[in-house]
């Protein structure tokens, strides 16, 4: 399988994002986003999901964080689907439970072309810290709209908005490493039976 690393780059009126992934890197990550709770998010995905990720974002925070947000997300995606390129021999699917003490999170990807997610999360409070929690949907919607992935997230329980979050995104993390990941059974071959993903 060939080097699978790509650098995205979206600029419109509202933010100016770069990122570059490597899907076969050791999880080193790098974040100038300006919203420190959610770089401590992203964090988890590169770790747990062995992501080398360097993200450098510049937004309109002087409105909120809504719009840095959904854009790393739709930068995000698209920088997973062009280092996946064409998907042969990859395992396609991938799934993680997380727990963190009292929390506990599930994530399942299917890198299948259709973007899809079912986010199933009530957070015990509206905001952590100063991050509004209605945020991670829109960052998780603009990665399965352009990294053209299915993406079912459940929390099946918690009680501490903080672990509810962490243990999502180091599922999150994990179940990509494991849907990107190399299958040894499927050298270049597509998972698929139509032929194309």
């Amino acid at each position: 399988m060939s080097e699978r690393k790509a650098t995205v780059a979206r600029n419109t009126n509202e933010t100016q994002i770069e990122i570059s992934v490597n899907l076969d890197g050791t999880g080193v990550a790098s974040f100038e986003t300006g919203v420190p709770f959610f770089d401590h998010m992203l964090d988890q995905v590169a770790r747990h999901g062995m992501i080398d990720l360097d993200i450098k974002a510049k937004g309109d925070l002087h409105i909120d964080a809504h719009h840095t947000v959904e854009d790393i997300g739709i930068t995000f995606g698209q920088a997973v689907d062009k280092a996946l390129g064409d998907k042969s021999g990859i395992r396609r699917y991938g799934h993680a439970y997380v727990p963190l003490d009292e929390a506990l999170s599930r994530v399942v990807i299917d890198f299948s072309g259709r973007p899809g997610l079912q986010y199933h999360v009530d957070y015990p409070r509206a905001t952590i810290g100063e991050f509004d929690v209605d945020l991670f949907g829109e960052f998780f919607q603009g990665f399965v709209n352009h990294a053209k992935a299915t993406v079912h997230i459940d929390n099946l329980r918690g009680s501490n908005a903080h672990h509810v979050a962490e243990t999502i995104f180091k599922a999150f993390g994990r179940a990509i490493r494991m849907a990107a990941e190399a299958d040894s059974r499927m050298q270049g071959i597509l998972p698929s039976t139509k032929g194309s993903l």
